[in-house]
């Protein structure tokens, strides 16, 4: 594990530099509080800093508390502060500034060595925090089969692309998409060919797409897809890619190679307000779809503009 230690003198940051390589860790040096302060608010900076209470620029307080400043929403850093201070105001007060724990001078090896050990276990446990809240986040946002966006996350991602697209003066425009004949898929081959099915279908859908555009799950066979900065001129031409996109080559599944298609509605609203609801959207959308399945499936189909006239 990388440490900062920060102390303005040489022969003492040095001794604590070989003492700590000793220990196994990666040592990183600053001469000042300021240089601590700028290595520490890197993103790949050390997580465990040992820092000397008296320094010039900035002090081992005022660094705790420069560091708490800019590390609010980042890994946590671990701060311990080295100082020849004894009195208990001096230790609250350097504690209360933001440090983790302290030391004074002179510090045996063995008692730094275990104060550093249960940083590092502190540090080990938040990452496995961190991991888990990430785990749930993706769970409670993804579908658990195509690992694209959930029906809620997707709805949630509509409203917030709707209200930037008024704030930038842009059109959004909405695809629903429905695998044909899915239903017998799943009768013909099995549920987990089924399966197969959509995963792959979810995939193409990724990767037709454009980075900042979003595709999710929006119920059984049906995808949903946000296109951002994107007008009824051009709507047409990026239904047809999608649709093109299932169609182009079978899906393979064990032994089966089966071919696929997707009927494609779209609606374009080039001037959303919160007087037109998402429903209104979604319903226009789903018209548009029916119609490309009325036709004769593995078409696309775009409804008339959407305004609040």
């Amino acid at each position: 594990m990388k440490i900062l230690v920060a102390d303005d003198d040489s022969v003492s940051r040095h001794l604590m530099q070989r003492t700590l390589q000793k220990f196994g860790y990666e040592v990183i040096l600053a001469e000042n509080g300021r240089e601590a302060a700028e290595i520490l608010s890197r993103s790949d900076g050390p997580r465990l800093a040992l820092i000397d209470w008296m320094m010039p620029e900035l002090d081992g307080p005022e660094l705790c508390r420069e560091v708490r400043g800019f590390h609010q929403e980042g890994e946590y850093i671990y701060i311990v502060l080295l100082t020849s201070k004894q009195s208990s105001e001096d230790i609250v007060a350097g504690l209360e500034a933001g440090a983790d724990d302290y030391i004074t001078k002179p510090c045996q090896p063995a008692e730094l060595r275990a104060r550093l050990h249960t940083g590092c276990r502190i540090l080990s446990l938040e990452e496995k925090l961190v991991q888990a809240r990430e785990e749930m986040r993706y769970k409670a946002t993804h579908d658990a089969l195509t690992s694209i966006w959930n029906r809620a996350a997707i709805l949630s991602l509509m409203q917030s692309e709707l209200e930037r697209s008024v704030r930038e003066n842009k059109s959004t425009s909405v695809i629903l998409c429905d695998i044909d004949h899915f239903k017998q898929v799943n009768d013909n081959h099995g549920h987990l060919v089924g399966d197969i099915v959509l995963q792959e279908v979810a995939n193409r859908l990724k990767s037709i797409v454009r980075s900042y555009d979003a595709v999710g799950r929006y119920g059984g066979e049906e995808f949903l897809i946000l296109l951002s900065h994107c007008d009824d001129s051009t709507l047409e031409a990026r239904a047809e890619d999608v649709r093109a996109a299932i169609a182009a080559t079978p899906i393979v599944a064990g032994a089966e190679a089966l071919s696929i298609s997707v009927s494609v509605g779209g609606v374009s609203c080039p001037k959303w307000s919160p007087e037109l609801p998402m429903e209104r959207i979604l319903a226009q959308a789903d018209v548009a779809l029916y119609r490309a399945k009325s036709e004769g499936r593995n078409r696309t189909a775009v409804a008339d503009i959407l305004t609040t006239a």
